[in-house]
């Protein structure tokens, strides 16, 4: 929670007592964004400033409300809803999480993360348009609350049918804002007389790995590149189901669909006006359901969002994600023990770029390295006079504190003699040194790989 909340000039409208108090909400959620990375947290802090949030969040609704009344404004009662919906559905739903949770830090980000996004958002587009004397048009079309209410216990019926979570709506004028790491699904479906309908599902990765994911018996709490596969199923079918519940949908026919950034995804959706924008706590993450009608020859063309090769740049960026997270993480240790110093020094030149190289010219300086500092990995000479490869690895499995150490032989024996002896003293590999170098070096990195793979 590193963020900061820097107030622009552009943030202001021009009108004293609402540029006042839209500072002073930077201000207290920026005090939160400090107590976040604070390695010493007291809840009562943080109880304070969010209820100190509240209060002003509050005091100034009921500014900005007398204050447009008191211009004549038009858009008024579109004002009302959504300070409404914030106040007495959002803010009590983000208060319960953080109470429910003693103040989990993943609960004090989804609290900052909306309540960011919503007045970084409200700021800009609605409250601007209370000075340029424009309606605010995103949530011209947003159906009334009866419709609303019928939606709002559809959705969450469905979300306990599909994913078994009891979700809870959280807000009805969604705005797009950010609440954690997701997956964006837009789904364009189409009527025989060419009426469109857009659905985007949001996912929060939370939500995704929790839920599909442990059906899948996928354990670790990122998104694989394999989950997008079926969280694009499941989203496929959430619509379905959701036309089934609605007679005036059944005529609409998916046509397209596709997976897009958050970036891609406000760029569209900032240019609608929905009739449904709902938030969802399910439990186990956040989930938006949001619903509008537009004319296919104004929509947004495919050029701006991942279509054909969605799944591919997906698998991409996390493929970079990955990349990047290995490159900050501290590089692993190998341990290579040879007695040929042309030997060592190929292989410092090898892995010296990508590991943290420590060289032993004996087994029994491996063995002193070992009880100094445990390596990641030894790539142990099997040929070596006075004690061997063997003879080593014998002494490193009948020590209780580093018997599970990895090693990984290197030799110039390939004989079926010799490779049975070394398998039996259980090595992590057995690699010839007439192996082209980048071989080796591929070995190694696998092994790394797939260890990694086996702690999630």
């Amino acid at each position: 929670m590193g963020t900061q909340l820097m107030w622009n000039e552009r943030y202001q409208i021009g009108v004293d007592i609402i540029d006042r108090e839209h500072k002073k909400l930077f201000s207290i959620l920026n005090k939160l964004f400090d107590f976040g990375r604070q390695e010493e947290k007291s809840h009562w802090v943080c109880q304070e400033a969010v209820k100190f949030f509240k209060e002003h969040a509050i005091q100034h609704f009921a500014d900005e409300e007398e204050y447009m009344a008191s211009i004549h404004y038009e858009g008024l009662e579109t004002h009302r809803h959504i300070h409404k919906n914030f106040r007495e559905r959002t803010l009590p739903a983000l208060e319960e999480e953080l109470e429910r949770t003693n103040y989990a830090e993943e609960s004090v980000s989804h609290f900052l993360s909306v309540c960011a996004g919503w007045l970084i958002g409200h700021t800009m587009i609605e409250d601007q348009a209370i000075v340029s004397g424009e309606k605010v048009k995103h949530w011209e079309k947003l159906l009334p609350d009866e419709d609303q209410a019928v939606m709002g216990q559809t959705v969450t019926s469905l979300l306990h049918t599909m994913f078994q979570v009891d979700a809870r709506l959280i807000s009805d004028c969604y705005g797009g804002e950010r609440f954690g790491n997701g997956i964006y699904y837009r789904l364009i479906a189409v009527s025989r007389e060419k009426k469109q309908w857009e659905f985007f599902l949001i996912f929060e990765e939370k939500f995704i790995a929790s839920t599909i994911g442990s059906v899948m018996n996928i354990k670790s709490e990122a998104v694989k590149a394999m989950l997008l596969h079926a969280a694009g199923y499941v989203a496929r079918q959430f619509v379905e189901r959701i036309k089934g519940c609605f007679p005036a949908l059944q005529q609409f026919e998916i046509k397209e669909e596709q997976i897009l950034t958050h970036e891609q995804f406000q760029r569209i959706y900032e240019r609608q006006s929905p009739q449904f924008s709902m938030l969802f706590d399910t439990g186990k993450g956040y989930f938006a359901y949001c619903v509008t009608s537009s004319d296919p020859m104004q929509s947004e063309s495919g050029a701006d969002v991942i279509t054909e090769n969605a799944v591919s740049e997906i698998r991409r960026s996390l493929r970079r994600n990955q990349e990047e997270q290995m490159a900050a993480a501290p590089k692993k240790r190998l341990l290579i023990v040879d007695d040929s110093d042309f030997m060592l020094q190929t292989m410092r030149d090898l892995f010296g770029s990508d590991y943290e190289v420590t060289i032993a010219r004996s087994g029994m300086s491996a063995i002193r390295d070992l009880a100094f500092d445990r390596p990641d990995l030894i790539l142990l000479d099997y040929e070596m006079p006075v004690c061997n490869g063997k003879q080593v690895l014998e002494m490193i499995r009948a020590d209780r504190e580093f018997h599970d150490t990895p090693v990984i032989f290197l030799t110039n024996k390939v004989d079926k003699e010799s490779v049975k002896k070394a398998l039996a003293l259980r090595p992590e590999g057995y690699l010839s040194k007439s192996l082209p170098a980048e071989v080796i070096k591929s070995e190694v990195d696998h092994f790394f790989e797939h260890k990694r793979k086996r702690t999630l």
